[in-house]
């Protein structure tokens, strides 16, 4: 005799299942790829060990407006007064 109840076997209901899990991670996938885009590129540098010279950390902040132009001269002369002493040291 045939079932006409709810038309779909239990393999139906496991695909029906696994298809909307499927569909539920790609969304969530795609979410966190698209918000977490803007810090990708300086994630991604430290994940692959480029570690920024003080030289660069010191303009970058400067560039960004952390530190005066006082303060960045101040310690721009002391970054290259220690290297200059590391260089007689050696």
């Amino acid at each position: 005799m045939m079932d006409f109840g709810w038309g779909m076997s239990t393999g139906g209901w496991i695909a029906m299942a696994v298809f909307w899990v499927a569909l539920l991670v790609l969304i969530v996938w795609l979410v966190t790829r698209v918000f977490s885009s803007g810090n990708s590129q300086h994630e991604s540098r430290v994940d692959r060990g480029w570690q920024e010279s003080a030289d660069q950390v010191l303009d970058r902040r400067f560039a960004a407006g952390e530190i005066d132009e006082p303060t960045y001269q101040r310690m721009r002369e002391a970054l290259q007064s220690g290297r200059s002493t590391q260089k007689t040291d050696q």
